[in-house]
């Protein structure tokens, strides 16, 4: 019955962050490196035409690396198709005006021995030509900014140079990094407050409140700090101190002795207000989650706890080899249902996707088709 029960892609009902705060995500100021499945999946903004959105994360200018499929040339540009192995995307790259200017025109010689300008120029002016013209077969690194044209999603280059990679090291190691980029950047939900509906302006419907703002902030700081010092479990004053900074301290003491801040409340209880908050967003991605609910609040910090990873694994091992899963792999709520069963009752699905990506990044697990797995 595990394999009838539909996920829910919540991407396309995730609503958009409002335009006027786009600029405090970092994604929306680089060139994203997207794999280019993800760039034609992308769905447009419905507040600005030509912006995109990866998950919650507004995208518009785009890093591609992969070798070329198709080539088409016209007098004013080269049309490439780039294949970085889980799609193909058209290419628009301009040629440089100066080829034609000056390419063949430049043809004597200064006297021998002399340092000539022109030939100099004449000579750069190829190079830059032969390392722009490529063949189908030749790899293709392009930088620029995102277009969707009759209906095909295309890529409008503002940079673009041959790859010249004979033992493929380029390739290697851009493979080795995506992982990364995603698990870290990517994948990981914006801390900018979301679009509220019937509102395209922040600042007339109230916009995000400073609470928001600090929260954003606050998960952050929590998440650096877990995955910098590989926290495994924690209790939330072991890492209270850290929101500290965040909140201002008062400047004045109530008659009652207690410090009262800005909002009327005291200093500890605006920070054990924010740091409660905090740890609530991130059980709701799946970050942390407690093993054991108990008056000691512990958490578990998901992709260091070698316990529940290593029960992941020996359910997969284990179940993998029965006839029911031996083709598919075990679907996602089976694995949810059996891992609830032997490590914790607590688990909660978003912390096993969690668990999932983490080991099928480390190659422990792999995903044989939507939303199953089984081991290597």
């Amino acid at each position: 019955m595990d394999e009838c029960v539909m996920d829910t892609d919540k991407g396309d009902v995730e609503e958009e962050t409002p335009s006027l705060l786009w600029g405090m995500d970092p994604v929306f100021s680089a060139f994203a490196r997207l794999y280019v499945k993800d760039i034609l999946q992308m769905r447009e903004s419905r507040q600005v035409p030509g912006i995109y959105f990866y998950k919650t994360h507004p995208v518009f200018q785009v890093d591609v690396l992969g070798t070329v499929v198709y080539r088409r040339e016209r007098e004013d540009f080269y049309c490439y198709g780039v294949d970085d192995g889980t799609g193909v995307i058209n290419c628009l790259c301009w040629k440089n005006e100066k080829w034609r200017d000056h390419g063949d025109s430049v043809k004597g010689k200064g006297p021998s021995g002399v340092f000539d300008v022109e030939e100099k120029l004449r000579k750069l002016l190829e190079t830059q030509r032969s390392i722009c013209a490529l063949e189908i077969g030749d790899v293709l690194r392009v930088r620029g900014t995102v277009k969707t044209s009759r209906q095909q999603r295309e890529i409008m280059a503002s940079c673009f140079y041959k790859v010249r990679d004979p033992v493929m090291a380029a390739q290697i190691s851009r493979m080795l990094e995506m992982p990364k980029l995603y698990r870290d950047c990517y994948d990981r939900t914006s801390s900018v407050p979301p679009h509220q509906p019937g509102s395209n302006n922040p600042a007339q419907a109230g916009g995000p409140s400073d609470f928001q703002l600090l929260l954003g902030q606050a998960v952050r700081i929590l998440k650096e700090f877990l995955r910098e010092k590989e926290v495994a479990r924690f209790r939330p004053y072991d890492v209270e101190y850290l929101l500290h900074p965040l909140v201002q301290r008062p400047a004045v003491t109530s008659s009652a002795g207690q410090e009262s801040g800005a909002a009327g409340l005291p200093f500890a209880t605006q920070v054990w207000n924010l740091l409660k908050e905090s740890l609530k967003l991130l059980q709701d991605e799946g970050e942390i989650f407690r093993k054991v609910l108990s008056p000691d609040e512990v958490y578990n910090v998901t992709e260091q706890d070698k316990d529940l990873l290593a029960a992941i694994i020996d359910i997969l091992r284990e179940d993998s080899k029965r006839e029911k899963y031996a083709e598919k792999g075990c679907h996602v709520l089976h694995i949810l249902s059996s891992t609830r069963q032997r490590y914790s009752r607590n688990l909660s699905r978003a912390a096993l996707q969690v668990a999932l990506k983490f080991l099928e990044c480390n190659s422990d697990i792999i995903s044989t088709m939507d939303s199953h797995y089984t081991v290597l």
